[in-house]
């Protein structure tokens, strides 16, 4: 397993920053170890799958995680308000970083991950493949 860290700055997009990053090492297959920081705003897609909701506002990360790679990207995240109460959900395009976001990201052996179209979950879906 190989290990990257990394730091985003105020105004970097936190998913299309982790997409890019994936594309730019060429990252067949990994996961988010740990990522703390704050957003200035946040979109997040609630379980319906379809619904989104936009903050404009400081969220804390408490936490990222998800399956990461050059052809995909399923992310979740918890975030704080300024009053304590959590938000969480599925990570969009929209989530702004405000001072700062230090991300962990492990690249697994032996696997690549790519999407396959479920038509029981209308969804494309994680794929595991063995890789050299």
């Amino acid at each position: 397993m190989k290990q990257y860290v990394f730091r985003l700055t105020r105004g970097s997009d936190l998913l299309e920053s982790i997409r890019a990053f994936c594309r730019e090492k060429r990252i067949r297959a990994g996961c988010i170890a740990c990522c703390v920081g704050c957003l200035s705003e946040a979109c997040l897609r609630s379980a319906d799958g379809a619904t989104l909701h936009s903050y404009r506002e400081r969220l804390e990360i408490v936490s990222v995680t998800g399956t990461v790679s050059e052809a995909r990207c399923h992310i979740h995240t918890s975030l704080s308000r300024e009053d304590m109460t959590l938000l969480g959900g599925h990570l969009c395009p929209g989530c702004i970083v405000n001072t700062t976001a230090e991300v962990v990201l492990c690249e697994l052996a032996g696997v690549a991950f790519s999407k396959t179209f479920d038509p029981e979950t209308g969804y494309n879906e994680l794929s595991i493949e063995t890789a050299e």
